[in-house]
């Protein structure tokens, strides 16, 4: 099973521009591509739909290369991490997200807790119906490490560009503003939660929601900095 250490420290090198882009093309595969930044895309039981907004996390990553430079993989399609392999752990950062039902079964809550444990990250994305099943599950995950909410002025909102209100809201959900969750593991953060907004909708192609140009933006440039943290921390 894989620590991240190598791996993240690679990837922090690039930031400095020490890489050759990949050619394009239509990759989809559980190996993650020699030197390139893969986010996959967490399936878990309980009869939720984690295969939601299917065009999300491939402009998440053109948006990594593009924005921040960062040497991700060129995706057509989602990469799945199955929580029940252990082909999780080829993957230093994960995106789990659906609108309803979430129940790790069988040994995937154990797996996923290794995986968090040995340098993984995860970001949750709250989609409408998520919520109470997610905090459920996490509770489960790390009973003794709450989550907790962070404030404005936490890193993940500053890294790379500059959110002084915190999470942004992209759509509505609850009511109220978006607010972002996390827990830490021996003092890193190790789950960041995303509620109340959905960037996942704001990274869709722009005719599957018809955000607007701004909202989108923000979405994404959010998803960098999740990014960036994750890999920077």
């Amino acid at each position: 099973m894989l620590y991240f250490t190598e791996m993240r420290a690679a990837y922090v090198i690039a930031l400095a521009g020490c890489f050759a882009a990949a050619a394009p093309g239509q990759w989809r595969a559980v190996e993650p591509p020699p030197g390139q930044l893969v986010v996959a895309k967490l399936k878990y039981g309980g009869g939720g739909d984690w295969y939601a907004n299917p065009t999300s996390l491939p402009n998440l990553h053109r948006a990594l290369r593009e924005m921040a430079r960062l040497p991700a993989a060129y995706v057509k399609d989602d990469v799945v991490a199955d929580a029940r392999s252990d082909d999780i752990f080829k993957y230093p950062i994960l995106f789990m997200t659906g609108h309803g039902s979430v129940r790790f079964e069988g040994d995937e809550l154990a797996r996923l807790r290794a995986y968090l444990e040995r340098g993984g990250f995860l970001h949750v994305d709250d989609n409408y119906g998520l919520d109470e099943y997610w905090r459920r599950e996490c509770g489960r995950l790390f009973p003794q490490s709450p989550l907790l909410e962070l404030p404005p002025d936490h890193e993940i909102y500053h890294v790379y560009y500059d959110f002084p209100d915190g999470l942004p809201k992209i759509h509505e959900h609850h009511g109220g503003p978006a607010r972002g969750f996390g827990v830490y593991h021996e003092g890193r953060l190790v789950i960041f939660y995303s509620y109340n907004t959905d960037l996942g909708d704001g990274w869709e192609d722009a005719d599957v929601h018809d955000d607007p140009p701004d909202r989108r933006e923000a979405a994404l440039k959010m998803g960098v900095n999740v990014v960036l943290y994750a890999l920077t921390h």
